[in-house]
């Protein structure tokens, strides 16, 4: 991505290397926000992927020497935010449901009718999306939310891109029934 003032990422992480202060604040313009909503989607708390945002742009600032451009920045930087990301759940010492007993809890929330009559498609969708397994829901956030190719989805999280592939695939087919279940029509508002 460049900039009106010309500077491409790859410069900018070059600056960075170079500990350019004005380098960091510029990447940290382009890219706090849609990092900080990837991480937000994965550890589920505003405040928590905040300080996510903060360590991955600090980790950016210590490894900047070490990017190798076999990867666009973005990616390199998303695959950064997101070893934190997994690096912090699984130091979590609180008890985790497991996905089964997660669908045997009752849903509080307005039945699907009841949402539906209130207009919020997006809403239903964002549950549906949220109903997803973490991998899943992963897959889904960097393809359709941060235009990410299956190629950049594999380097950021670390799997094959066959495997990001079938993730895709299942993940669609599961979106689609829950949104079935929730009574969401296929056509798009």
């Amino acid at each position: 991505m460049a900039s009106a003032n010309g500077n491409s990422d790859v410069e900018l992480i070059a600056r960075v290397a170079s500990k350019d202060r004005v380098a960091i604040e510029v990447l940290y313009g382009r890219y706090q926000v849609r990092l900080f909503r990837f991480l937000v989607r994965l550890v589920r708390n505003e405040a928590v992927a905040e300080e996510l945002t903060n360590e991955t742009f600090l980790e950016i600032w210590r490894t900047a020497d070490r990017f190798e451009s076999r990867s666009s920045p973005s990616t390199w930087m998303f695959a950064i935010a997101r070893n934190k990301a997994v690096s912090l759940l699984r130091k979590r010492s609180e008890a985790e449901l497991d996905e089964d007993a997660a669908m045997l809890i009752e849903d509080q929330a307005d039945t699907p009718e009841v949402a539906a009559q209130k207009g919020d498609k997006a809403a239903l969708i964002r549950a549906c999306l949220a109903r997803l397994s973490a991998d899943h829901r992963e897959v889904v956030d960097l393809v359709y939310y941060h235009d990410k190719s299956i190629k950049e989805v594999s380097d950021i999280v670390g799997i094959p891109e066959n495997t990001v592939k079938t993730r895709m695939f299942h993940a669609r087919k599961k979106l689609s029934e829950l949104m079935a279940e929730a009574g969401v029509d296929r056509g798009w508002p």
